[in-house]
């Protein structure tokens, strides 16, 4: 207790004279008092020192009216526990059956008790005549009747791949051109091709913000030379019907091609480190904003028309059942930014592709200038063994007016064209009277009017 408080001539002062609460408190907050105890019925003087105190001091009531006593205590010497004050737990917890539990030394490790169900897992698929494609965008397959050819299908949205939301261009969501040919090198698996000679992009694929789309993949029969023809289609998942939106087509073939590039030696002789500074803020300014998942370039050379990269997953990105997974593949494509091409141009076609091996998180890549718009692309992982090679990669610029097509919406949309204020017309006409509404005798009528100011002159 503050000396001086028990005697009969403070309460007479404390009475007749100003308390200067407030004062006091500051004055004992100054003095490195950081916490107050209210020893009372009620906790009106703790609401009135919270209210007082200028800085993090800890108030707490030991009794509430209307509240009962116990737990109000308890809480309030927790409180100020939690807060470093020094409760004597033992002596308050004497004669009780209670014992201490210690706390872990670590952080606490927050984990998710949902269970996650992998996309492409929907229920028994062979009730429905179906089987399963095994891939993450690929749900279901069914061989066809009419010839030896297959047709996938699948239903894709930002909720069942969330990576696909880290792939937006010009304000859409876009199915990336990389996933086209994953889907590609998915079916040429089942039907007997280990390469992509041909894949042409017709529109891309926007992903609503909300609901999903319905996917299909159909491969032709084979024909003379073992060769396939594909094609890619969606629908929105909402649609009553309609027409089916063509995205993708191309041919599958035999005959992986080799991947001729030496990644033993890395990085290789001869090659200029190219600082990566700010590439992704200048692709965001072009309309191309990539998320986290899509941002695997680690580092990146150059010598003559050839880049050589370092591409991985982010830690944490679920990669499991893609031979080589979009997001990797569309990132190790950003370098050639710093091969005298645009920011953020997408693919547009493919030819001559081959998956080598499949499963990898982190590669190597070459990627060397045929021409104008188009690449060669060499891919291996981190020891130098072959992945994946591309023949030929034309790349474009995206356009806004591609995608709002590919939603369904570029023939009918609402806008406002302001009408500019009209002059008065100056002018004159001839009406010539009907012939048949004129007796025989009399000659025709011709009668003349003007148009000036607003008004007709006859």
């Amino acid at each position: 207790l503050v000396t001086g408080t028990t005697d009969v001539d403070y309460w007479v002062r404390h009475v007749r004279e100003t308390v200067r609460f407030a004062d006091g408190l500051r004055a004992l907050e100054t003095a490195g008092v950081s916490r107050f105890l209210e020893l009372g019925p009620d906790g009106v003087l703790t609401a009135m020192a919270a209210a007082s105190l200028t800085g993090d001091a800890v108030t707490a009531a030991l009794l509430r009216k209307g509240r009962p006593e116990e737990p109000t205590a308890l809480v309030a010497l927790a409180r100020l526990h939690v807060t470093g004050a020094n409760v004597d737990w033992a002596a308050l917890f004497a004669g009780c059956a209670v014992r201490t539990v210690g706390l872990p030394t670590y952080a606490f490790q927050h984990r998710r008790y949902w269970p996650t169900v992998p996309a492409a897992v929907t229920g028994d698929l062979g009730a429905a005549g179906l089987h399963a494609a095994d891939h993450p965008l690929l749900t279901a397959a069914l061989e066809l009747s009419d010839d030896d050819g297959l047709l996938f299908t699948s239903r894709l949205s930002r909720q069942s791949h969330p990576w696909l939301a880290d792939h937006v261009v010009r304000g859409d969501v876009l199915l990336p051109g990389t996933a086209f040919l994953e889907l590609a090198v998915r079916a040429g698996d089942e039907a007997g091709c280990d390469r992509v000679e041909e894949l042409t992009l017709a529109a891309p694929l926007v992903l609503p913000e909300h609901g999903g789309v319905r996917l299909q993949l159909r491969v032709g029969a084979a024909d003379e030379n073992g060769r396939r023809a594909f094609t890619v289609a969606s629908r929105p998942e909402d649609a009553d019907g309609g027409p089916w939106d063509q995205h993708a087509s191309g041919i599958l073939g035999t005959g992986a091609a080799p991947v001729a590039f030496d990644a033993s030696v890395w990085p290789p002789a001869g090659a200029q480190a190219v600082d990566l500074s700010g590439l992704y803020e200048g692709m965001a300014d072009g309309g191309y904003a990539y998320g986290p998942v899509f941002r695997g370039l680690r580092a990146a050379w150059r010598r003559g028309d050839e880049v050589f990269a370092e591409v991985a997953l982010p830690a944490g990105t679920e990669g499991t059942g893609y031979g080589l997974h979009p997001a990797l593949l569309d990132a190790a494509l950003h370098v050639t930014a710093v091969n005298g091409m645009p920011h953020g141009v997408v693919p547009f076609s493919w030819e001559e592709v081959s998956l080598h091996a499949s499963g990898a998180s982190a590669v190597r890549v070459r990627v060397t200038r045929t021409g104008e718009e188009s690449v060669a692309v060499a891919v291996t992982d981190s020891e130098g063994l072959p992945v994946a090679s591309i023949g030929s990669l034309v790349l474009r610029a995206a356009s806004a007016a591609d995608a709002r097509a590919s939603a369904g919406d570029a023939l009918f949309r609402v806008d406002w064209v302001p009408v500019e204020p009209v002059e008065p017309v100056v002018g004159s006409f001839v009406e010539v009277g009907s012939l048949a509404e004129v007796p025989v005798e009399v000659p025709p009528v011709v009668v003349v009017r003007s148009v000036a100011g607003g008004g007709v002159h006859e």
